[in-house]
């Protein structure tokens, strides 16, 4: 009689009667062993034996992995990293990260590619092409929008799938401009392109009916503007779009104006909204004032869009922090060079220099980076849009968006599956204790699961109300623990805000915001 614990599947202990069946005429040898439940059935000692044996095989594998895993960022962390002095690049205007958002079909495209065509940044020519294009598309409106709407699949839905980049300049801002996708099935893109920006346009659509259908429940609006002060945009200008539509109605105007500027201010939280009437579509007080003769000029003497854009202040930049690129795109990738476009949001880069992936920990050296200009330059700062290519060695297919660029030495930052974040609930639905959902932190989305609450807090001074709740409702506050599939490149929001924020979303919608406090592993 043996005397094995085993937990089954249905976990109960059993003691197991072993007896060899030895063939007639043969010896021990190949002999095959069974064992007998309490309950009388039999079962393959053999094949308990063979699954132990594998099963501690595979512990020991991930053990092994786990080592390797922490030695190779021990490694990192240890490197020597000889200090570099900040340099400081001759800059005659401001950079300014703008990103354009809004309810699907407010005409964010084509008010932004008319802007464009009026400064001069794109050709009567193109526009002419546009024009015949779109109206053998059954879109004749469509032409500006398709100055930034450049995939045929775009062009053929007639909405923007992903972020459209492309810059411009005003009087004294260099402008990087992101048109992010208005339509809800894209609000990751949506989020990925905010997530870069400095300042923001909300377009409205001003026709009867067509604002309140984005304000209201489902409308991407209201939406918007939430994730965008989540984000960590502050400026932002509304563009009342379209109110050609309505004569240039004053009431118009006032109505939506009103009606924001109180979901502005007291729920979604910025402290000054500047609103502008406008016509993207026939191109009226974006880059020049209205003339008197327009009917707009009977009630609005202010400022242009384009007059708007340029008052826009750019944030301090951390260029002297450690590097910190956030991976927005992958545009190359073979075993020894990888092409990629990201945003710096603390430090400086240029070439020659030895940087480290995240969370895979590939070491990298820089070849060659420019900014969004398009042109090489000697060093890229925080701030810039930046083309990157790299040299090392790669493996396919593991370097993604939403993968951060770093520094080494102390400055490493180390991927984490588990973290506390300060979060404030923003759907009906509560969170409890295992809410799953989709975790988004700069340009990465990675599933998720809430693991603990520990404890709703007071949204004004941080004190705890009561640990450990058994849920979170609606605009409460709280501090919980999360733990996301796989590895991700975060920080607390103390050390990089770019890396600390997060938003977290399910069932399509965004149901919490917040920041992450530290990480646990």
């Amino acid at each position: 009689m043996y005397q094995r614990q085993q937990t089954t599947p249905n976990s109960f202990l059993f003691d197991s009667k072993l007896s060899e069946v030895t063939p007639e005429g043969q010896s021990g040898i190949g002999t095959s062993r069974s064992g007998e439940y309490e309950d009388g059935q039999m079962f393959d000692m053999d094949a308990v034996e063979s699954e132990s044996i594998f099963t501690r095989s595979i512990q020991l594998i991930s053990s092994l992995l786990v080592y390797f895993r922490l030695s190779q960022l021990a490694s990192i962390a240890s490197t020597p990293v000889t200090p570099k002095k900040t340099r400081y690049r001759e800059e005659t205007k401001q950079l300014i990260n703008l990103v354009v958002v809004g309810h699907v079909d407010a005409g964010k495209s084509t008010l932004m590619g008319h802007l464009l065509y009026q400064l001069g940044y794109v050709d009567q020519r193109t526009i002419h092409k546009y024009r015949q294009e779109s109206a053998r598309s059954g879109k004749g409106s469509f032409a500006f929008a398709w100055v930034l709407d450049e995939t045929e699949e775009e062009r053929s839905r007639g909405v923007t799938m992903d972020v459209a980049k492309t810059s411009f300049e005003t009087i004294s801002k260099r402008v990087v401009l992101l048109d992010a996708p208005g339509h809800k099935d894209f609000i990751p893109n949506m989020i990925t392109g905010a997530s870069q920006a400095d300042a923001a346009i909300l377009v409205i659509n001003s026709a009867r009916g067509e604002f309140e259908t984005g304000f209201e429940n489902g409308g991407q609006t209201h939406e918007h503007a939430m994730l965008l002060r989540s984000l960590g945009v502050g400026q932002v200008v509304v563009a009342v779009n379209k109110l050609d539509t309505v004569d240039w109605s004053q009431d118009r105007f006032h109505e939506i104006t009103t009606i924001m500027e109180l979901f502005l201010t007291k729920q979604a939280g910025f402290s000054h909204v500047r609103y502008v009437p406008v016509s993207g579509l026939d191109g009226d007080n974006l880059s020049d004032r209205i003339q008197s003769s327009h009917p707009l000029a009977k009630w609005y003497s202010g400022p242009c869009l384009l007059e708007l854009i340029d008052t826009f202040s750019a944030p301090p930049r951390a260029s002297e922090g450690p590097v910190r690129i956030v991976i927005n795109d992958v545009f190359k990738m073979t075993t020894n060079l990888l092409s990629l476009s990201g945003k710096i949001e603390s430090g400086e880069v240029e070439a020659g220099d030895k940087l480290y992936i995240m969370p895979t920990g590939d070491a990298a050296v820089v070849k060659a980076c420019s900014n969004d200009n398009g042109g090489a330059v000697d060093i890229c700062m925080a701030g810039d849009q930046v083309l990157l290519t790299l040299n090392g060695t790669f493996e396919a297919d593991t370097i993604h968006t939403g993968h951060v660029v770093v520094s080494g030495g102390q400055d490493v930052l180390m991927p984490c599956r588990h973290f506390v974040a300060r979060i404030v609930v923003l759907d009906i639905a509560p969170i409890v204790k295992g809410t799953k959902a989709e975790l988004y932190c700069h340009s990465l989305c990675e599933s998720c699961t809430v693991v603990k609450l520990l404890s709703s807090i007071n949204k004004g001074d941080g004190s705890v109300i009561k640990k450990k709740p058994r849920f979170l409702a609606k605009q409460m506050s709280g501090i919980v623990e999360i733990l996301t599939d796989r590895e991700v490149a975060i920080e607390a929001y103390t050390k990089c805000k770019a890396l600390g924020r997060i938003t977290i979303r399910a069932r399509g919608k965004t149901i919490a915001a917040g920041i992450v406090e530290r990480k646990l592993s």
